[in-house]
């Protein structure tokens, strides 16, 4: 499919439905798209895009304050502690509230070490416009499947929320590049935020610049820098 171009308000309905009839998967509607009845418009603007597996429809968009969704990864940081949970920045008006009982293994006698400054890697749970934004740092099963406190020693930066997007997309090799080349770990939220620690501190700042550059290339482009990665770096 062909990427459109959309602005607030479009009606997207026909496009939708001729993708429907080419699969018959359940088709996933993404960020940026409402359903009314049986039609559906473009909350934002930007492109329009598609990907066939898992059928998924979203658009693109340039957005600066980040919006929770159930369910989606966050990077925040402490701002605010208390006996049995702690209070979270993660880009939004309100600050979200963390238990210390929502991470794996952990109990009443056995909570986890958090400090103001802090960073967690948590999931959205909750989201309430009357009440504060709720995460957890454990899967449905109790598990923490990589989220929790991040290591003192990387390094965050603040990117468009597109940016983070863009690297989670399937198709996107820059980050499997970059492993072939150095040894990292890495945190993506989808709150613009992304955590980086790398063998050295060279390596680290190596990597957040490179990936603060995909703002500005096109699809084409960011394979081309994937391609050139290994030939910049030097120890």
């Amino acid at each position: 499919m062909e990427e459109t171009v959309v602005i607030s308000g479009n009606d997207i309905t026909e496009i939708i439905d001729e993708a429907k009839k080419s699969t018959n998967k359940k088709l996933i509607i993404g960020p940026g798209i409402i359903k009314q009845r049986d039609s559906f418009f473009a909350t934002k603007c930007g492109v329009l895009k598609f990907r066939e597996n898992p059928p998924v429809f979203w658009i693109d968009y340039h957005q600066k304050r980040y919006i929770p969704v159930r369910g989606e990864r966050i990077v925040g940081i402490v701002v605010q502690k208390g006996g049995m949970s702690v209070k979270v920045d993660i880009g939004t008006n309100e600050n979200a509230v963390l238990s210390l009982l929502a991470f794996e293994g952990a109990t009443k006698r056995n909570k986890p070490i958090i400090q103001v400054g802090d960073l967690v890697f948590a999931q959205v749970l909750g989201v309430n416009q009357n009440s504060e934004t709720e995460l957890v740092c454990v899967t449905s099963k109790g598990k923490r499947n990589g989220m929790g406190v991040l290591p003192a020693e990387g390094f965050m930066i603040d990117v468009p929320i597109n940016v983070c997007r863009r690297l989670l997309a399937p198709e996107c090799r820059l980050l499997k590049n970059l492993g072939t080349k150095f040894k990292y770990e890495i945190a993506i939220g989808m709150n613009g935020r992304i955590w980086v620690r790398a063998t050295s501190h060279q390596a680290t700042t190596f990597i957040c610049n490179t990936l603060a550059e995909i703002e500005y290339l096109n699809d084409d482009e960011i394979q081309k820098r994937t391609d050139s990665i290994l030939d910049e770096f030097v120890v």
